[in-house]
């Protein structure tokens, strides 16, 4: 496994300054909200739904396309997504001089579809999950693009850590960080960040009950593969761990706890009311993890939060929060 080390965090910094936002932190002092949060607690949200192409994938797939080799970036590159990284992938290969062509799924959110080919990807439309990623396969070997995998693998967790650096950078003294977690392309990298530059401080995953990987990963010590995915964070939303990811989380984050889709709702109609965002279920999961199964653990603690991506259209918002 090819390790994250700060040096290397430094250099993609470097390598992606210009191109990609520094996000900016928020404190949760808003009324409706600040009453809510862990007794005696300071929290801090990073606002990283306000990156290029919506989300922190922008990072990883900088530096994923940014590393093909020149025949790589004349033949192109192709994914699977349903959302952010179809989106992140568009947008970087649009700022990288080559091309994407995408498998996602006909039931993507409208803004979804309609940003990715504002961005200039070609989009081939597909009936359900499965069929996507034997679409994206068929591209590939046909086409000669290269993959570039939604969350495994160093480029993404590296992208990842510089997303991690800028909070240690920005938000001193934090004790505790709550990360959404689907397939693991966040925490991995955001983790090892973390804990190189600040060695005590406690990381935890969020997941939901209908999406929980990652979690039942930890408990069994490798890397698993869920039967059924059943959740309204479709961003969350990965079936499998896989190893690279997997053992970053594994080495660097204290544990994954789980959140139920009721409770991510109620974080997004709370995040819609006190800090005016319209979020999609994945940006809510940080901040719902604070507010439920890791409210008492942190009371006291300066806690970081993540606000990991918006790219969910005002209907889908509205189906969802009621």
């Amino acid at each position: 496994m090819t390790d994250i080390t700060l040096d290397a965090i430094k250099a993609a910094q470097q390598q992606i300054a210009g191109q990609i936002i520094h996000t900016p932190m928020l404190e949760l002092r808003q009324p409706g909200l600040e009453e809510l949060l862990p007794k005696g607690s300071r929290a801090m949200m990073k606002l990283e739904l306000f990156q290029k192409a919506g989300s922190f994938k922008a990072r990883g797939n900088l530096l994923s396309v940014q590393a093909l080799t020149p025949d790589q970036r004349a033949a192109g590159v192709t994914a699977a997504s349903g959302g952010n990284h179809a989106l992140a992938l568009a947008w970087a290969a649009q700022t990288a001089g080559t091309s994407a062509k995408i498998a996602i799924p006909k039931t993507a959110d409208p803004i979804r579809i309609d940003g990715c080919r504002a961005l200039g990807a070609e989009l081939v439309l597909c009936d359900d999950i499965h069929e996507v990623f034997a679409v994206m396969e068929e591209i590939a070997e046909s086409e000669g693009r290269t993959v570039i995998h939604p969350f495994e693998g160093y480029n993404m967790s590296l992208g990842s850590a510089t997303c991690g650096a800028e909070m240690c950078a920005d938000a001193a003294n934090l004790d505790v960080v709550i990360l959404p977690v689907g397939g693991g392309g966040l925490i991995s990298g955001m983790s090892k960040a973390l804990k190189l530059l600040n060695p005590d401080i406690e990381i935890y995953g969020v997941e939901p009950f209908g999406a929980d990987s990652m979690f039942r990963s930890f408990r069994a010590g490798r890397p698993e593969r869920l039967e059924k995915v059943d959740t309204i964070a479709d961003s969350l939303g990965s079936p499998t761990a896989l190893p690279y990811s997997y053992g970053l989380t594994r080495e660097n984050a204290t544990d994954i706890v789980r959140v139920h889709d009721d409770d991510l709702r109620a974080t997004m109609r709370l995040m819609n009311s006190a800090l005016k965002l319209m979020v999609e279920p994945a940006c809510a999961a940080s901040l719902t993890g604070a507010l439920g199964p890791l409210k008492e653990h942190c009371e006291g603690k300066n806690i970081g939060l993540l606000a990991c991506g918006a790219n969910i259209s005002r209907d889908r918002f509205m189906k969802l929060v009621g």
